[in-house]
């Protein structure tokens, strides 16, 4: 039974890794935006709430993330194993989670960081043909990710459940170096 939590930059291949390693354990590949979403879309309350935050262009408060994924984690098909992509972005969110797990009586195997220098991510990126993908874009976003997000490497390393891979190799390779993970 896999629980994972996917780390990385942007570009890094998450979401691309995730799903596959989703299919190939038959377990939830549980991505945050695509939970707001679907939360919005449904019109549920949580969405709803989420919404208001979102048609103003603000980021939705963790507490409300939080509260998305206790609901998603409690789904029958998330008992048996999960991925976590988007998820958490900070310590406070990972220590928000850390606590829901211990709630909800389930754990995570590892957080799973994929590695890739800047300059490949950059490339990958301005690659992708994104109208908002410009080098100025890439890097600030880049630069957010190492001041907020990168500080739960560490996090995890504390934990002793940090695994690093390098996603500076063709797709297949890096899903066969996760496959172990299942």
């Amino acid at each position: 039974m896999a629980r994972l939590i996917f780390l990385g930059a942007p570009g890094a291949g998450k979401g691309t890794q995730a799903k596959s390693l989703a299919t190939l354990g038959q377990i939830p590949h549980i991505s945050t935006g695509e939970i707001l979403r679907g939360a919005v879309a449904q019109q549920t309350p949580l969405g709803l709430q989420a919404q208001s935050y979102m048609d103003q262009g603000n980021l939705v408060p963790d507490q409300l993330v939080i509260a998305l994924i206790r609901e998603r984690l409690s789904q029958p098909d998330a008992q048996k194993g999960w991925i976590l992509d988007g998820f958490p972005r900070n310590e406070t969110q990972a220590a928000f989670l850390d606590q829901l797990l211990v709630e909800i009586d389930q754990t995570y195997s590892y957080a799973v960081n994929l590695e890739v220098p800047d300059d490949v991510l950059v490339q990958r990126m301005l690659g992708r043909g994104r109208k908002d993908d410009t080098e100025e874009v890439i890097r600030r976003r880049l630069q957010v990710y190492h001041d907020q997000t990168a500080p739960l490497i560490d996090f995890y390393q504390t934990r002793q459940k940090l695994m690093s891979i390098n996603g500076d190799i063709p797709p297949a390779g890096v899903t066969d170096k996760l496959k172990s993970l299942l």
